[in-house]
Protein backbone atom coordinates (compact mmCIF):
# COMPACT_ATOMS: atom_id res chain seq x y z
CA UNK A 1 0.00 0.00 0.00
CA UNK A 2 2.98 2.47 0.60
CA UNK A 3 4.55 1.45 -2.32
CA UNK A 4 1.47 2.36 -4.21
CA UNK A 5 0.66 5.89 -2.46
CA UNK A 6 4.74 6.68 -3.18
CA UNK A 7 4.20 5.88 -6.76
CA UNK A 8 1.01 8.14 -7.05
CA UNK A 9 2.99 10.84 -5.13
CA UNK A 10 5.69 11.07 -7.30
CA UNK A 11 3.82 11.02 -10.40
CA UNK A 12 1.75 13.38 -9.59
CA UNK A 13 5.41 15.52 -8.40
CA UNK A 14 6.20 14.59 -11.91
CA UNK A 15 3.26 15.89 -13.77
CA UNK A 16 3.45 19.27 -12.18
CA UNK A 17 7.18 19.44 -13.39
CA UNK A 18 5.80 18.12 -16.83
CA UNK A 19 2.87 20.99 -16.86
CA UNK A 20 6.11 23.81 -15.63
CA UNK A 21 8.62 22.53 -18.71
CA UNK A 22 4.93 22.34 -20.59
CA UNK A 23 4.97 26.20 -20.12
CA UNK A 24 8.40 27.19 -20.92
CA UNK A 25 7.65 25.00 -24.06
CA UNK A 26 4.10 27.41 -25.37
CA UNK A 27 5.15 30.67 -23.77
CA UNK A 28 8.81 30.04 -25.51
CA UNK A 29 6.86 29.61 -28.80
CA UNK A 30 4.37 31.85 -28.70
CA UNK A 31 7.00 35.17 -27.98
CA UNK A 32 9.69 33.48 -30.51
CA UNK A 33 7.90 32.75 -33.63
CA UNK A 34 6.84 36.10 -34.28
CA UNK A 35 9.55 37.52 -33.13
CA UNK A 36 11.85 35.23 -35.33
CA UNK A 37 10.24 37.45 -38.43
CA UNK A 38 11.57 40.69 -36.87
CA UNK A 39 15.17 39.19 -36.82
CA UNK A 40 14.94 37.35 -40.08
CA UNK A 41 13.46 40.70 -41.71
CA UNK A 42 16.27 42.62 -39.88
CA UNK A 43 19.46 39.69 -40.87
CA UNK A 44 17.81 41.06 -44.54
CA UNK A 45 17.72 44.86 -44.11
CA UNK A 46 18.83 46.39 -47.46
CA UNK A 47 20.08 48.78 -44.79
CA UNK A 48 24.03 47.54 -43.97
CA UNK A 49 24.12 48.52 -40.35
CA UNK A 50 20.54 47.36 -39.12
CA UNK A 51 21.65 43.47 -41.36
CA UNK A 52 24.97 43.84 -39.45
CA UNK A 53 22.87 44.61 -35.79
CA UNK A 54 20.72 41.83 -36.23
CA UNK A 55 23.38 39.63 -37.57
CA UNK A 56 25.67 40.33 -34.94
CA UNK A 57 23.16 39.88 -31.98
CA UNK A 58 22.00 36.77 -33.70
CA UNK A 59 26.16 35.18 -34.24
CA UNK A 60 26.31 36.01 -30.07
CA UNK A 61 22.61 34.11 -29.00
CA UNK A 62 24.15 31.33 -31.28
CA UNK A 63 27.18 31.01 -30.39
CA UNK A 64 26.72 31.02 -26.33
CA UNK A 65 25.19 28.54 -24.75
CA UNK A 66 20.99 28.45 -23.79
CA UNK A 67 22.05 28.26 -20.05
CA UNK A 68 24.37 30.66 -19.66
CA UNK A 69 22.05 32.38 -20.88
CA UNK A 70 19.51 31.99 -18.58
CA UNK A 71 21.77 32.80 -15.63
CA UNK A 72 22.84 36.25 -17.62
CA UNK A 73 18.92 37.06 -17.88
CA UNK A 74 17.73 36.06 -14.20
CA UNK A 75 20.61 37.49 -12.65
CA UNK A 76 22.11 40.51 -14.57
CA UNK A 77 19.25 43.12 -14.39
CA UNK A 78 20.09 43.04 -10.75
CA UNK A 79 23.38 42.90 -10.40
CA UNK A 80 24.02 45.56 -12.97
CA UNK A 81 20.55 48.05 -11.78
CA UNK A 82 20.17 46.95 -8.58
CA UNK A 83 17.75 44.30 -6.40
CA UNK A 84 14.58 46.57 -8.19
CA UNK A 85 15.14 45.60 -11.39
CA UNK A 86 15.35 41.80 -10.81
CA UNK A 87 13.16 39.34 -11.49
CA UNK A 88 10.51 38.56 -9.13
CA UNK A 89 9.68 35.22 -11.22
CA UNK A 90 12.17 32.72 -11.87
CA UNK A 91 10.07 31.35 -15.03
CA UNK A 92 9.29 34.51 -16.90
CA UNK A 93 13.22 35.03 -16.64
CA UNK A 94 13.46 31.30 -17.83
CA UNK A 95 10.96 32.21 -20.46
CA UNK A 96 12.29 35.49 -21.71
CA UNK A 97 15.92 33.75 -22.60
CA UNK A 98 14.54 30.79 -24.21
CA UNK A 99 11.80 33.50 -26.26
CA UNK A 100 15.63 35.26 -27.11
CA UNK A 101 17.19 32.22 -27.87
CA UNK A 102 14.56 29.95 -30.21
CA UNK A 103 13.61 33.47 -31.81
CA UNK A 104 17.26 33.72 -33.39
CA UNK A 105 17.29 30.21 -34.28
CA UNK A 106 13.95 30.32 -36.45
CA UNK A 107 14.86 34.31 -37.96
CA UNK A 108 17.77 32.18 -39.64
CA UNK A 109 15.36 29.60 -40.60
CA UNK A 110 12.77 31.88 -41.63
CA UNK A 111 15.75 33.79 -43.53
CA UNK A 112 16.91 30.83 -45.45
CA UNK A 113 13.51 29.91 -46.73
CA UNK A 114 12.77 33.41 -47.62
CA UNK A 115 16.21 33.98 -49.85
CA UNK A 116 15.63 30.02 -51.52
CA UNK A 117 12.86 31.31 -53.30
CA UNK A 118 13.81 32.21 -57.22
CA UNK A 119 14.07 35.92 -57.89
CA UNK A 120 11.96 35.54 -60.93
CA UNK A 121 8.77 34.72 -58.79
CA UNK A 122 9.00 37.90 -57.06
CA UNK A 123 9.51 39.44 -61.03
CA UNK A 124 6.25 37.62 -61.74
CA UNK A 125 4.14 38.88 -59.28
CA UNK A 126 5.06 42.37 -60.56
CA UNK A 127 3.89 41.62 -63.79
CA UNK A 128 0.98 40.61 -62.27
CA UNK A 129 0.56 43.91 -60.70
CA UNK A 130 0.77 42.11 -57.10
CA UNK A 131 2.25 44.25 -54.32
CA UNK A 132 4.97 43.47 -51.95
CA UNK A 133 2.48 42.64 -49.39
CA UNK A 134 0.15 40.35 -51.74
CA UNK A 135 3.10 38.76 -53.32
CA UNK A 136 4.34 37.88 -50.17
CA UNK A 137 1.15 36.51 -48.33
CA UNK A 138 -0.11 34.80 -51.72
CA UNK A 139 2.98 33.47 -53.31
CA UNK A 140 6.31 33.15 -51.03
CA UNK A 141 4.83 32.83 -47.95
CA UNK A 142 3.57 29.26 -48.25
CA UNK A 143 6.49 28.15 -50.51
CA UNK A 144 8.85 29.39 -47.38
CA UNK A 145 6.66 27.19 -44.64
CA UNK A 146 6.93 24.74 -46.85
CA UNK A 147 10.83 24.71 -46.92
CA UNK A 148 10.96 25.25 -43.43
CA UNK A 149 8.70 22.57 -42.40
CA UNK A 150 11.46 20.27 -41.27
CA UNK A 151 14.34 22.48 -39.93
CA UNK A 152 11.31 24.26 -37.84
CA UNK A 153 9.84 20.50 -36.62
CA UNK A 154 13.61 19.51 -35.56
CA UNK A 155 14.13 23.10 -33.36
CA UNK A 156 10.79 22.70 -31.85
CA UNK A 157 11.56 19.20 -30.71
CA UNK A 158 14.47 20.18 -29.22
CA UNK A 159 12.82 22.83 -27.43
CA UNK A 160 11.18 20.61 -25.05
CA UNK A 161 14.12 18.95 -24.07
CA UNK A 162 15.81 22.01 -23.67
CA UNK A 163 12.96 22.81 -21.11
CA UNK A 164 15.58 20.84 -18.90
CA UNK A 165 17.94 24.02 -18.68
CA UNK A 166 15.50 25.91 -16.14
CA UNK A 167 16.36 23.50 -13.01
CA UNK A 168 19.92 26.18 -13.54
CA UNK A 169 17.68 28.78 -11.57
CA UNK A 170 15.59 26.00 -9.75
CA UNK A 171 12.51 26.29 -11.58
CA UNK A 172 11.12 23.27 -11.15
CA UNK A 173 10.35 21.55 -14.46
CA UNK A 174 10.34 17.29 -14.77
CA UNK A 175 13.75 16.71 -14.70
CA UNK A 176 14.94 18.29 -11.37
CA UNK A 177 11.80 16.90 -9.41
CA UNK A 178 12.48 13.52 -11.12
CA UNK A 179 16.64 14.23 -9.60
CA UNK A 180 15.50 15.12 -6.72
CA UNK A 181 13.19 12.17 -6.11
CA UNK A 182 16.09 10.01 -7.13
CA UNK A 183 18.27 11.73 -4.47
CA UNK A 184 15.67 11.59 -1.84
CA UNK A 185 14.00 8.01 -2.33
CA UNK A 186 16.53 6.35 -3.77
CA UNK A 187 14.47 5.28 -6.62
CA UNK A 188 15.48 5.21 -10.20
CA UNK A 189 11.74 4.75 -12.05
CA UNK A 190 11.16 8.26 -11.83
CA UNK A 191 14.01 8.95 -14.48
CA UNK A 192 12.19 5.78 -17.06
CA UNK A 193 8.99 8.29 -16.71
CA UNK A 194 10.72 11.49 -17.09
CA UNK A 195 11.91 9.65 -20.69
CA UNK A 196 8.12 8.53 -21.34
CA UNK A 197 7.01 11.79 -20.96
CA UNK A 198 9.31 13.23 -23.35
CA UNK A 199 9.19 10.10 -25.93
CA UNK A 200 5.53 10.67 -25.66
CA UNK A 201 5.31 14.61 -26.31
CA UNK A 202 8.00 14.66 -28.92
CA UNK A 203 6.22 11.97 -30.85
CA UNK A 204 2.75 13.96 -30.38
CA UNK A 205 4.57 16.77 -31.95
CA UNK A 206 6.18 14.61 -35.04
CA UNK A 207 2.85 13.50 -35.76
CA UNK A 208 1.57 17.04 -35.49
CA UNK A 209 4.04 18.39 -37.98
CA UNK A 210 3.83 15.18 -40.53
CA UNK A 211 0.10 16.70 -41.15
CA UNK A 212 1.85 20.24 -41.64
CA UNK A 213 4.22 18.92 -43.82
CA UNK A 214 1.48 16.64 -46.02
CA UNK A 215 -0.59 19.80 -45.92
CA UNK A 216 2.06 21.99 -47.25
CA UNK A 217 2.93 18.64 -49.90
CA UNK A 218 0.73 20.42 -53.34
CA UNK A 219 2.83 23.48 -52.85
CA UNK A 220 5.41 23.33 -55.90
CA UNK A 221 8.48 25.88 -56.22
CA UNK A 222 8.95 26.89 -60.11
Amino acid sequence: MMLAVSFWEVTEALLTGFGNSLIIFFFTLLFALPLGFIFAFGAMSRKKWIRLLFRGFIWVIRGTPLMLQVILVFYGPGLLFGPTFSFQSRLAAVILAFAINYACYFGEIYRGGIESIPQGQYEAAQVLGLNRKQTFTTIIFPQVVKRIIPAMSNEIITLIKDTALANIIAVGEIIMVAKETVSINGVLWPLFFTGAFYLIFSGLLTLLFSKFEAHYRYYRSI
